[in-house]
């Protein structure tokens, strides 16, 4: 199985057992030059690894060491718009967990829906709304992994959330705190969706995230998640939507903050 022989892959090239997993979403994939390196392989050698294609996601596999933790940390994921299913672009997860990770921090950049927020904002995921018409654990399930029926109350960690917010007052850095709605994309949202998933309780919106969630806690991780805002999706708002050149130049804006946040929670955990 692709599983078993990902696993072999990678240990014959490092055997360090990471503790944490970190997925490195647009802007934060610097900060994989800050750990202390002991192995980098690209997806493409990973049996079960599909490539990433999405701009500033450069698809690599990287274990090492960061503010203390011993991590493995996807430097880009894969998206589900790429034209993978649901099942590829989170096998990565299973691949980190059965390496020895148990708790994931996933991050992302998304556009704001809370009209109370800006773009270069950051946010705790407090809960997620799953829009994407798909979900990664339809089909046989594999009771050794995980349960057929797992439950997604909680599915964030309330320790690791608070830890969070303690992190941002101690470091002066504003953190909003909010529900992360996932489309599966790669088209931009109409204006009466964007209406639709705010009276839904939608803060944010983005096209990943949610699937790897719903996986890591299949599998029994710990899951903190945070976002970048780089844009305002307000349907009713004089403002042009945002390119994806914009999105990427305010994701590399904020970046620094965002990373040094990141890896300030991360030496506390």
């Amino acid at each position: 199985m692709d599983l078993q022989k990902a696993v072999t892959t990678i240990r014959n090239k490092t055997a360090l057992t990471p503790d944490i997993a970190i997925i490195l979403g647009s802007g934060l994939g610097p900060l994989a030059d800050d750990i202390q390196t002991e192995a980098s392989l690209p997806y493409s050698v990973i049996p079960g690894f599909v490539t990433s294609t999405a701009p500033g996601h450069e698809g690599k596999l990287i274990f090492g060491t960061l503010a203390g933790k011993k991590v493995v940390a996807m430097k880009g994921r894969v998206h589900y718009y790429e034209g993978y299913t649901a099942q590829q672009t989170t096998f990565p997860l299973k691949v980190m967990q059965a390496l020895g990770a148990k708790t994931l921090i996933v991050t992302n950049a998304c556009g704001g829906l809370n009209p109370h927020w800006q773009a270069g904002d950051l946010m705790l995921q407090l809960d997620y709304i799953n829009f994407t018409s798909d979900n990664p654990l339809i089909g046989p399930n594999d009771e050794t992994i995980g349960p057929r029926f797992p439950v997604m109350f909680d599915c964030y960690d309330p320790s690791y959330q608070e830890l969070a917010r303690q992190t941002a007052r101690q470091e002066n850095i504003l953190l909003r705190e909010g529900v992360y709605l996932a489309i599966s994309g790669p088209a931009y949202a109409s204006r009466t969706e964007l209406r639709m998933f705010r009276q839904f309780g939608a803060d944010t919106i983005g096209m990943s995230t949610v699937h790897e969630v719903m996986v890591a806690r299949h599998l029994g991780m710990r899951v903190l998640g945070l976002s970048t805002v780089t844009d305002m999706a307000l349907p009713d708002s004089h403002l042009e939507h945002a390119t994806g050149d914009e999105v990427v130049a305010m994701a590399n804006k904020v970046g620094s903050t965002f990373r040094h946040l990141v890896k300030t929670i991360l030496g506390r955990m």
